[in-house]
């Protein structure tokens, strides 16, 4: 509860400087899960950016074999840990993004934060990182494969491995 508690703190201290940088009216993280647009434009953009954020967490929590709920610092939630390692990522990815978003202007919050993300956590290499720091935090950074496994994808028909982010088709004998 303590460790909760001071990443509540350390998110709202987050919050008010964006605020600020930003140039934003931020009042209180106000919001609920199950009516997306019952908040203002910063709490749906923070919705849709913390959303975004734990969508590609879960995705290499799950890919890595560790089992999603199983958290540390959350817990009791079918996501628990993918929430413990998505807090890793979030003042430094989501929150910007989301108060950029509002601070620009948006007729589609939700959908300009997801754009927005999207090209973030691209630039952030997010994915890679995740990987790299969950092999790290769970004493497996010593497997020799780790890091050309993030670089690598396995065709369907496990003919041969290729990189990944380029378009093989052309290559492809048939």
């Amino acid at each position: 509860q303590q460790l909760r508690g001071r990443e509540g703190a350390r998110v709202r201290s987050a919050y008010r400087e964006a605020a600020k940088e930003h140039g934003v009216d931020w009042k209180t993280r106000n919001y609920r899960p199950d009516d997306f647009e019952s908040g203002d434009d910063l709490n749906m953009a923070l919705s849709a950016a913390t959303a975004c954020l734990y969508g590609l967490v879960h995705a290499v929590v799950v890919a890595l074999g560790c089992a999603p709920g199983l958290g540390f610092v959350h817990t009791g939630h079918d996501r628990s840990f993918v929430y413990d390692i998505a807090d890793l990522y979030k003042v430094e990815i989501a929150v910007p993004v989301a108060f950029r978003v509002v601070a620009k202007g948006s007729e589609d919050v939700g959908a300009d934060v997801r754009r927005a993300m999207r090209d973030a956590m691209h630039e952030a290499h997010l994915l890679e990182r995740c990987t790299r720091d969950l092999h790290r935090l769970l004493g497996s950074e010593g497997a020799k494969d780790a890091d050309y496994l993030i670089d690598v994808v396995e065709l369907w028909d496990r003919r041969e491995r290729l990189a990944s982010g380029q378009n093989h088709g052309l290559e492809l004998p048939w």
